[in-house]
Formats: C-alpha cells, structure tokens, sequence
C-alpha cells in the first residue's frame, strides 16, 4: 500500500572552519539542536564522512563535500595572542586573507553554493576610536588590526559577485568563562589581583556568547542583511567600567592598576593595540533589523557567564 504521508524536508546542511574554537563549538551545539547537519572544515584528515578537509595555506579543500551546503560559517584565523613579531603579524594577516579567499573562490565555483556565507570579521576593523561612537557606516582605522579586518572582509568578495549572500560580522570582545579575556582575567581578579588596564578610559565593545550565537543565526535567517553588521552588545563601557562591574560581581576589590608602560614593555604592538586602543562600536544593523539581545547590559551578562 502506497504512503502517502508527505516526505520529511531533508535536514539543512550547515559547514563551519573554527569549529573548535569557542564560538565554533557553540555553533556546533546550536545549530546540532537546530537539526542541521554539522560539517567541520578541519585542517586534519577526516575521521567522519561528514567532515570536510582543507589546507588553507597549500590552497586545498574539498569542494565536492560543499555541494548543496545551505549555509557557511567561516571562523577561522590565527590566535591574536601571543607578542607579534613580524612572522606572527604575517600569519595573523595571511590566515585570515588566505583562508577566506579559498573560501570565497571556492563558494563561487560551485554548482549548488550555499544560500548564506557568514565570514568573520571583528570591531578592530575600526582602529583605536577613542570615545567616539562608530558603527557599521563609520570609516577603517590606521593600526595594523584595521588592515587585517578590510583585508579579511575584502576577501570575502568572491563570493559575493558569484551572488552568495555575504555577510561580515565584526565580532566584539566575546564573554565567556572558556577561552578569551574574561577567562583569562578571572583567576587575577578572583585573587583581588585585579584592576583598570592604562588609564581604563579605552573602550571595550563587548558581547556574551550566547547572543553572539543568536546573532550569527539571526543573521542567516535574516535575507535582508549583507555586509558588515556588528555583533557587539548596545552598551560599550570603558575598561574602568568594565573593571568595576567584574569586581562588584565577583565581590573582589579592583584597586591593582596595570600601566601603561608595562603593558608595552610586556605585549609591545599586541599589548597596545589589543589592551590599551578601544572601540566604541554600537550594533546599528542589528537594532535596526529587530534582533533582540538576551544580554544588552554588562552586568547580566557576566552573572549569567559567571553563574
């Protein structure tokens, strides 16, 4: 006897490159519970048929597994920390220019691309902004992480004149107590240890992870967005502020101050640009498209990380 139940929709496939880095894995685990189907791009030969290859800087991926891919989720680029002399300037520059060009390039040939490319970018793109307010209209920077974000979003470009909707989220400083500078300040100030950066009037645009998450999904679902969109949280404080609230959270006093010389004379270029400049970047895009954020203000967010 014929069934004639209607055929389940087969399940959306989605790739993602820096999917065991912190947001990456995050992803993994919303979009799993989503019901997609997860493909790691990964540098290693794939242990599960689902996985796809690539070798960025020899040129190689495996565009045939890209087939019929709905959406792409490109992450991946080379650790920002660390003291950066010329080789590591270079590797910060040409793994994201590399990785996203293959990428894009390769998007561009396929016979069925994705419905959406979600390329990296980050709020650096607008160099060191003071207190001035910037947003997605506003102009690059002059330090060496701006040329890396328009280097990053411009190799992106392929993709887009083959007519993949592109979108460039510029990511802020990413909470969460696994990886990255809360995580990494954490242990100083729960020793009281803690306390402002240089003169902690440079600001911070920051975001919890469980809205950079709903953000990148939210960009996906949404057709009208293209281009750069900051994922930052509406509220960037200073890092005095940002200092103060982690101490009252954490019922630490914050009154151990790190110079500004030390932080040159220990992180030079990196301890500059990545400590002591600031953005004050606003998410325009994502206010004007109706996203709504589950943490827009600091406090909560570090309770709910820190919980």
């Amino acid at each position: 006897m014929a069934n004639d139940a209607p055929n389940e929709p087969a399940a959306k496939r989605i790739a993602i490159t820096g999917s065991s880095g912190l947001i990456g894995q995050a992803l993994r685990s919303y979009f799993g519970d989503a019901g997609y189907t997860i493909h790691r791009v990964r540098r290693s030969q794939p242990d599960n048929p689902q996985n796809i290859y690539w070798q960025p800087r020899g040129g190689e991926i495996e565009a045939d597994k890209l087939e019929g891919v709905d959406v792409v989720v490109h992450l991946a680029g080379e650790n920002l920390f660390g003291r950066w002399t010329d080789a590591k300037k270079e590797s910060i520059m040409e793994s994201r220019r590399q990785g996203t060009r293959l990428v894009a390039e390769t998007l561009a040939g396929l016979d069925n691309p994705p419905d959406v490319f979600v390329s990296a970018s980050a709020v650096g793109y607008y160099g060191d902004t003071g207190p001035e307010v910037v947003d997605e209209s506003s102009a690059p920077g002059h330090t060496f992480l701006a040329e890396v974000c328009e280097e990053w979003e411009a190799a992106s470009r392929p993709a887009v004149d083959a007519g993949i909707r592109t979108v460039n989220p510029r990511l802020g400083v990413v909470l969460s107590t696994e990886d990255g500078a809360l995580q990494k300040m954490l242990t100083p100030f729960k020793l009281g240890l803690g306390g402002r950066i240089g003169s902690g009037d440079q600001y911070m645009s920051w975001i919890a992870l469980d809205d950079v998450v709903r953000a990148i999904a939210f960009l996906v679902d949404n057709d009208e967005l293209t281009g750069p969109v900051n994922v930052t949280a509406p509220h960037p404080v200073t890092n005095k502020e940002f200092t103060d609230t982690l101490g009252d959270v954490l019922h630490r006093p914050t009154i151990f101050p790190l110079p500004k010389a030390i932080v040159k004379l220990g992180g030079g270029e990196m301890g500059q640009e990545m400590l002591l400049n600031g953005q004050r970047a606003v998410p325009t895009r994502l206010n004007e498209s109706g996203f709504e954020f589950a943490y827009p203000e600091l406090e909560a967010a570090l309770r709910h990380e820190l919980s």
